[in-house]
Formats: C-alpha cells, structure tokens, sequence
C-alpha cells in the first residue's frame, strides 16, 4: 500500500498489484481444487496393499527417505497448492488418530473427489453432491458396525491381535518377518497397556535402532537401552541387582552466578584450591555410595578427576544421557530423578535387575541394557538392519502395528481388510441410494461406486485385471451374503479373508470414511479462489 495525495493535499490510498491477483471462480475453481487432490491420490494410490511399490523422496539437504507409509510420503513431498495441503493434512490426521490406513483415506478422497467432478459437470450442484455424500458416510459407518466382529483377548491369548498387526505389515518392506515383528509389537503393548482402563501410553515403548545385523535380529527388551558406554573403560561392564542414582546435576564444583577472579601468587594457594576440588568430587562419589547407588547415571558430564575417583571407588557410571531417556529409566526402574547431590536418599534409587554394557560387531559401538526392572512398565524394541533407510522404515513400520494394537485394546472390534469391508458398504450404499428421493441418490450412488476405488487399486497394485476381479468379489459378495470376500493380493486361492487372516480394526475404517468425506466436503463447498500474483 502506498500513500498518495491529491492537488488539494487530501492523501488517498493506492493498493498496490490489485489487477495482478488471479481469481478463479464457480465450477473453474471446483476443478481446479479437484485435479490438484486427484493429483495428491493418484501419487499414493500405487502404494496401497501388501504389494503396493515405495516411493524414494529425496530432501532438499540431500538426506533420501524410502517409505511406503501414507503419511510420511505427503510430509516429505514439497506441496505447494493449498488444496494439496488439505490432502497432506487429512493423511497427518489419520495417521495422529489411528496410526493406520493412511494411504487409503487418500485413495478414498481422490476417488470420491473423480466422482464428484462427474456430477457437477452434469449441472448438479455441489452442496447437493456434499449432502448426499454426507448421507453415504452415515450409510456406511453404520453399515461396518453391523458387519464387525468382536475379538476377544487376553494377556496370554493374544494370538487376534497378533494377526490384525501382520495384516498392518504385510503392505510394508518388512513383510518378510511380519509374524516376528507382530509378535514383538503385541508384547510391547500388552506390556504397558493399562487394560482397565482400555488405556495403552506409547510413550513407555521406545524404539531405538542399530546399523548392523538383519532384521531377524530384532529384539523386545524389558527395560531400556541407552545408546552409550561406561564412562570410564576399565569400569565393570555387567551389575547385577543394580541400585541406581539417575542425577540431574554434574559432577563438578559449583560455578559462582557473578564474575570472578581468584588471584594465585603461591604454590600453597594453588595446593588448597586443587585440595578444595578433590574433596568436592570426594564428597560427592561419598554421597552417591553412602546411599547405596551401585551405579550412576547423570545427564550431564564429568571431567577426568570425577572419572578417575568414580573408577577408584568402584562406582560404575554412565554420563550424557539424554533427557527422556533419563526419565525412561525412572519410570521402568522406580527410581526418583535427583537435582542435588544433597537430596539424594536410598528410596530415591532406582532397582534393576541386571545392568549390561553390550557391544555390536567389530566396531566400538556400545549400548547399555537396563533389564529386569522392577517396574517393567516402559520397555524398549531394539531393531536392527542393514542400511539406514531399513532401520528408519521398520521404525515407521513398527509404529503402525503398535497403534493398531493400542487401537484394538480400546475397541476390540475388526473388519475384513483387503477391500471386503469397502465393498460391503458399497453394495449397502447402493442399495440405500433408492429410498432417497431427489437430486442426493445421485451423489449417494457416486459415494458407492468411489468405495470400490480402493479394492479397485489392490487389484491394479496386485497385477490382477482390476475390472474383472473387483465385479467377481462383488457378486461373490451378493451371491453368499457374505462381507469377508476381499481381493486375493497375495494369490492364496481364496477371497475368504477370514481364512487368509486379514484384518483390520473397526475404528481406523471408519475414521477413514468419515475423515474422506469432511475433507472433500470442504473442497467442494469452494467455489472461488484469490491467490497472490506470483513475483
């Protein structure tokens, strides 16, 4: 903006780069918005189902990222178009909410936002097509109440659990050892899981990750692993039945908050200030034994003097540990986390079982596994693999089985996976679609046909003949009212999904269908488009 006057000195204002703003309108911008969410879906849509292809997504500093999770894939793609961002969102949301089934939910809206497009330009008004789609949504909510089965569980038959979180692997890169890492995933939530409550907190199962091994060699671990070694080598590199102080303060002598000087001009001077410090660090290795610690464990560092008497005194210690972990390990221990060396009482220590310093092949690299604690609650799954991008991959890939297994505990109700549960509201939102009169059953039976889009995509992905093996499942579906026939991706011979064990949970289908149809809702109610010149 700039200000102007006129010849009588009244100032006017001038608004700068008015023309040079595009504007879009009416259906040209509903189009608009719609090919750039096609766009989003058609990017993802090759990912979907046990045989759907990664994506390789390179940043802008040079670091690649190889992942076939939904919403990784739109966080790391540059998205400039703001209806795009809507798309990355809906993808974040469903991933915060359920963990799972983020590619599908985009698959779904790109299919119900094709559909829609079909309508309008037929003439139909798009808050019509938004209301009737509004109506299919509730139409097939309902419909996956009726056809879900509930699981039962217990803390020693997990065994329906296990099978739904496979069914989460089987899409990623670690598909080859899905039943061990399903396995591991189950235990790790049984382990934390407050089942009274029908409560599990994933910030007590850590995940941490090693180069090196295979990835048979993952492991669960009661207790906590610290990415660190023992401060000094000569230290003992295995304490049993380990009393633990965990320290907030370091071992040093205390810095004055002002500026100051200490003037030396003697050898005697120098002597009682080095006397001084010693009986500091004495003092405070004498605190952490007359308490009864075995082991130290401080966040922050020591100098060599602290090092050297902690070794002297045969006081194991573990320095730099980083803030969460520290509070991980008061949490699986019961210890208390101390910020002064004077308040350090007996009750405050933390037990654990064994303590061991653990180094992998043939390089330095040494972890210390706190095991056999006394309050196993926090527990921590330890993979291994043989590059970088593995690692990263499995721990997104173990994420999503410990959500679906955190969701399962909530609700313990699942629906068939591999498409069956989307046909099945298709055929219900078809069949729906005639009690409603007016310009709505249009849209309705638009909702019902973008529903096959995702069974559709698991053909195409699978290298079936899409068309041909979707009306198949269908009729099947109508012919022996049956809601477990899905598309047979991995070539079993059968469509029964209850006998190939592929599950999903309730709640992620659900917040998949409902989460789709907010969001194109959203799109299609736009229907005029300001943007900024671009400079």
């Amino acid at each position: 903006m700039a200000l102007a006057f006129d010849e009588f000195g009244r100032p006017f204002i001038i608004i700068k780069e008015q023309e040079q703003k595009t504007r879009l309108r009416g259906l040209d911008a509903q189009k608009a918005n719609i090919s750039a969410g096609k766009a989003v879906a058609r990017i993802l849509r090759t990912s979907l189902g046990p045989k759907g292809m990664d994506k390789m997504l390179q940043s802008p500093d040079g670091d690649v990222t190889i992942t076939n999770d939904g919403a990784t894939i739109l966080e790391q793609m540059d998205v400039d178009n703001q209806i795009a961002k809507l798309m990355v969102e809906l993808s974040r949301s469903q991933d915060y909410e359920i963990g799972d089934g983020t590619t599908g939910v985009v698959v779904m809206a790109g299919a119900l936002l094709e559909h829609a497009e079909r309508l309008l330009e037929r003439g139909i008004h798009p808050i019509r097509v938004a209301e009737g789609y509004e109506m299919a949504s509730r139409i097939a909510v309902e419909n996956l109440q009726r056809i879900a089965h509930k699981f039962e569980f217990s803390l020693t038959n997990v065994e329906s659990l296990v099978q739904t979180c496979m069914t989460t692997l089987s899409s990623k890169i670690v598909n080859r050892c899905k039943r061990s890492l399903a396995e591991i995933a189950v235990k790790a939530v049984m382990a934390v899981a407050d089942l009274e409550r029908k409560d599990v907190n994933l910030d007590l199962i850590k995940v941490e990750g090693k180069v090196g091994g295979k990835l048979e060699d993952t492991e669960l671990i009661y207790g906590i692993l610290v990415d660190k070694d023992m401060s000094h080598p000569q230290m003992p590199k295995q304490i049993e039945d380990a009393k633990i102080a965990i320290l907030t303060c370091p071992f040093e002598p205390p810095k004055p908050k002002t500026k100051h000087k200490v003037d030396i001009d003697t050898v005697e001077k120098f002597q009682n200030l080095r006397q001084q410090e010693q009986k500091y660090f004495d003092d405070m290795v004498q605190q952490c034994k007359d308490v009864g610690a075995t082991l130290v464990i401080c966040q922050w560092g020591f100098d060599d003097e602290a090092n050297h008497l902690l070794l002297h005194r045969n006081l194991p210690a573990v320095r730099w540990v980083g803030g969460v972990e520290l509070e991980l390990i008061a949490i699986a221990t019961g210890g208390r986390i101390v910020p002064r060396f004077q308040e350090l009482t007996p009750e405050k220590l933390g037990k654990a079982g064994l303590v061991r310093e653990k180094s992998f092949g043939t390089t330095k690299d040494r972890m210390i596994y706190i095991e056999h604690c006394a309050n196993s609650r926090a527990v921590t799954i330890f993979i291994r693999g043989g590059n970088k991008m593995m690692i990263e991959e499995t721990k997104r890939s173990i994420h999503d089985a410990l959500c679906v297994a955190r969701n399962l505990i909530r609700n313990n109700s699942i629906v068939y996976g591999g498409g069956a549960a989307e046909i099945s509201c298709s055929l219900a939102v078809e069949a729906a679609a005639d009690r409603y009169p007016g310009v709505e059953q249009y849209a309705i039976r638009a909702f019902a046909d973008a529903l096959d889009a995702i069974p559709m995509a698991l053909a195409e992905n699978s290298g079936l003949q899409p068309i041909e093996t979707l009306f198949a499942v269908k009729s099947q579906q109508t012919n022996e009212n049956n809601p477990c026939c899905g598309i047979d991706c991995n070539d079993v011979g059968t469509n029964d999904m209850r006998e190939q064990n592929v599950f999903e949970t309730l709640i992620g289908k659900q917040q998949q269908i409902l989460l789709a149809t907010q969001v194109v809702k959203m799109i299609l109610k736009i229907d005029d488009v300001i943007s900024p010149s671009d400079y």
